[in-house]
Parts: structure tokens; C-alpha cells; sequence
């Protein structure tokens, strides 16, 4: 029998494209899925757990990770750091287990750059209209920073082709169908397949 590792999937979009509402139905219908737990600096608040809500490090610990190469991704901000941790989506793969990551675009390259096995799809909206008509509805935002945000969103969509797939999130099921369409798809490539069962029919053979 073939034992499939599992694969890293990172989603990313603009800000306001709705990564966390896809993301969330999608881990509604397949329990299979991992979602990524971050690392931050920042205090423990009530109820939260360490290895459950974050993993919680020191300044110096997370920064000596930062020299040891030991984050697929960090940002500051607000004076914490928050980054990926390579060694427990590297296990939770190999445990077989698919691992998403939902991101923006800037953490996205980073990954990238740091794991450039993962599967990268790219999230967009309808139009960039749309787009606004979502971060007004929000209604946490003055029409400067929706602005800012809009002209940053054009720049993102432009990063395009860096991504390995493109979903239009003009409905959220319809989005989640075509996520787990490339989920799919990506465990059907021979690449991820012919090394495993090339050694499991040397096994039989033996």
C-alpha cells in the first residue's frame, strides 16, 4: 500500500479577498486538512494554549530561529514577531497530513523562497470593485486606507504569476469546490506517486 506524505498548500490573496472564510469552510468538509500553526513573541492570552493557538517563544528564541533558518515566514508587528515553524509542517507532512497556510502575499514569496515544494494558490475577487464593496462592508475602514488597500491589491494581483493556481472567490462553496479540485489533483501527480510505488514494487519483487 502507498503512503502518501502530505503537501503544503498556502493560500494567499489581497487583504479583504475572504482567505479566512474559505479557508474555514474548506476545514469544515475535510477533516484530513491541517491548518498551519503560527509562532509569536507576543504574550499568552486568556484560554490560549501553547502548541494549540500559537507556539509561544521568547524574542531571543524566535530570532535565533531566524538565523537558523527555522521559519518558513515571519513579519513584525507591533513589536511581536510571527512567523511559520518549518519543522512542524515538515512533520505533519510526513505524518500524511495536507497542511494549509493562509497568508498574504508578502509571507507567501517568503514561503516560496524557503519551501518551494509547497502548492500555491492564489485567491482573487470578482473584480477589484468588488473587492471594495467587501472592505467597505467591513466598516472598520476610512476611505483612505480602503484606497490604500485597493492600489496594494492591484499590485498583489499583479504577483499572479507566481502562483501555481488562480480561484476566483465569487462564491465561497464555489471557491472551496475548486480548493479541493487541486488538492485533489496535486496527490494525482506522478511525480508525488512514482517514487513511493517504485519502492513498493520492489518490495513485492523481493
Amino acid at each position: 500500500m502507498i503512503e502518501e506524505k502530505g503537501i503544503l498548500f498556502i493560500l494567499s490573496g489581497p487583504s479583504g479577498v475572504g482567505k479566512g472564510t474559505v479557508r474555514k469552510a474548506l476545514f469544515e468538509q475535510d477533516t484530513n486538512l491541517k491548518y498551519s500553526i503560527s509562532m509569536t513573541t507576543r504574550s499568552k492570552r486568556e484560554g490560549e494554549r501553547d502548541g494549540v493557538d500559537y507556539f509561544f517563544r521568547t524574542h531571543d528564541e524566535f530570532k535565533e530561529m531566524i538565523q537558523q533558518r527555522k521559519l518558513l515566514e515571519y513579519a513584525e508587528y507591533v513589536g511581536n514577531y510571527y512567523g511559520t515553524p518549518k519543522q512542524y509542517v515538515e512533520k505533519m507532512i510526513e505524518d500524511g497530513h495536507d497542511v494549509f497556510l493562509e497568508i498574504e502575499v508578502q509571507g507567501a514569496m517568503q514561503v516560496k523562497e524557503n519551501f518551494p515544494q509547497g502548492v500555491f494558490i492564489f485567491l482573487i475577487p470578482p473584480s477589484l470593485e468588488e473587492l471594495k464593496n467587501r472592505i467597505q462592508d467591513r466598516g472598520t475602514e476610512s476611505e483612505d486606507l480602503i484606497s490604500s488597500r485597493l492600489e496594494e491589491a492591484r499590485n498583489e494581483i499583479e504577483m499572479m504569476d507566481a502562483y501555481d493556481y488562480v480561484v476566483v472567490n465569487d462564491d465561497v462553496m464555489n471557491a472551496v469546490s475548486k480548493v479541493q479540485s487541486i488538492v485533489q489533483g496535486e496527490h494525482c501527480k506522478k511525480e508525488r506517486v512514482i517514487k513511493q510505488y517504485k519502492s513498493l514494487l520492489e518490495v513485492e519483487k523481493e
